[in-house]
């Protein structure tokens, strides 16, 4: 048993540190990657909100002030680029499609494994490249975050990327059965650019479904962790995120094994 983790863990290591490598690999689209796209971004959503605040002549939005959305906007930005996964459901789905599938199937480490090791490494590498940047945005402009509160958000992300690729995973097993799935994860991945909370907080939306969309496990991939920190609620709705993630982890865990299944019988490795 033992000896079997040893070895899990080191195939592991080794494919995290290949998408690490391969990140770092070119220095001046790392740069853009890590740093330009997301200040871009970032300025962007803050100047946008700005701008909302001093046309509407608001105190006070949903309770909450100026310097509240902007902390929002600021951290939306960092923790969307860790729980996304494009890239590498892409990658996963022209394997499957092309028949590329064949030469991951040979090595003794599962698709699924092979993929999620990169996708850590990659995510990694974005946390220990970014992290500083809206650490010292909040400071400079004094914007509102509760930095204990950090430890525990990590562990909520770390949850969301795992669901995240199980998720991009059971969308890659459509390569399967269609020509052309990728539709398929555009589509997703638009859905999901609105339900994490990515373009606005979701305590914004009206009842009844702001309450539904913050109870869905998507919350936890931008408004649950953003919201968390920058204070707009407390303890006990982070916990009920936190149970929400994990019972879809193991729902979309048990679907993605019966369409990995049913799709790998059929695969005749010349391409779907």
């Amino acid at each position: 048993m033992k000896g079997s983790f040893v070895s899990f863990w080191k195939k592991s290591k080794a494919a995290a540190k290949l998408a690490i490598l391969s990140h770092l690999e070119y220095r001046f689209n790392f740069f853009i990657d890590a740093y330009m796209q997301p200040m871009i971004t970032t300025l962007v959503e803050m100047a946008l909100w700005y701008g909302i605040w001093v046309q509407g002549g608001f105190q006070s939005l949903n309770g909450f002030g100026l310097n509240s959305y902007l902390a929002y906007a600021l951290w939306a930005t960092f923790v969307a680029r860790i729980t996304v996964n494009w890239e590498y459901e892409m990658r996963m789905m022209e394997d499957i499609e092309t028949g590329k599938l064949n030469a991951i199937l040979l090595r003794p480490f599962s698709f699924y494994s092979f993929y999620l090791s990169q996708f850590f490494g990659y995510k990694f590498s974005v946390i220990l490249g970014t992290l500083g940047v809206p650490l010292i945005a909040t400071y400079l402009l004094d914007l509102p975050l509760h930095y204990e509160r950090l430890p525990v958000v990590f562990v909520l992300i770390l949850i969301y990327v795992l669901f995240a690729h199980t998720l991009s995973f059971f969308f890659s097993c459509f390569g399967f059965f269609m020509t052309r799935a990728h539709s398929l994860t555009i589509a997703k991945n638009v859905a999901l650019w609105v339900l994490a909370g990515e373009v606005f907080p979701l305590d914004l939306v009206p009842e009844p479904y702001g309450k539904w969309m913050m109870w869905s496990p998507f919350a936890s991939g931008v408004y649950v962790p953003v919201g968390f920190l920058t204070g707009r609620f407390g303890y006990e709705e982070f916990f009920e995120a936190l149970l929400s993630l994990v019972v879809s982890l193991s729902i979309v865990g048990v679907a993605a094994v019966g369409i990995w299944r049913a799709g790998i019988t059929r695969y005749v490795g010349t391409g779907a």
